[in-house]
């Protein structure tokens, strides 16, 4: 009766058929997603419309005894 032998023989997993295939697959890949992505600029300019409304209001509130600083020393504060 015969037994089954098994072979000796290491498999690496970059033997020469495993080289060939990663390029091709990788080419092959490239050429079907080549055409999905179409970028382009539009025909008519693009326009934006801004309207901006800036006021801007200072109120100065003195009470009377710093006004009648003021008054009294006019040189400290001049005009």
């Amino acid at each position: 009766m015969k037994t089954a032998t098994l072979t000796r023989k290491e498999h690496d997993a970059t033997d020469g058929r495993m080289r060939c295939l990663a390029p091709a697959v990788a080419a092959i890949f490239a050429v079907l997603t080549s055409g999905c992505v179409q970028v382009s600029a539009p025909e008519e300019p693009i326009v934006i419309e801004l309207n901006i409304n800036v006021q801007q209001t200072v109120d100065v509130n003195l009470q009377e005894d710093v006004e009648n600083l003021i008054e009294n020393n006019p040189e400290l504060f001049p005009e």
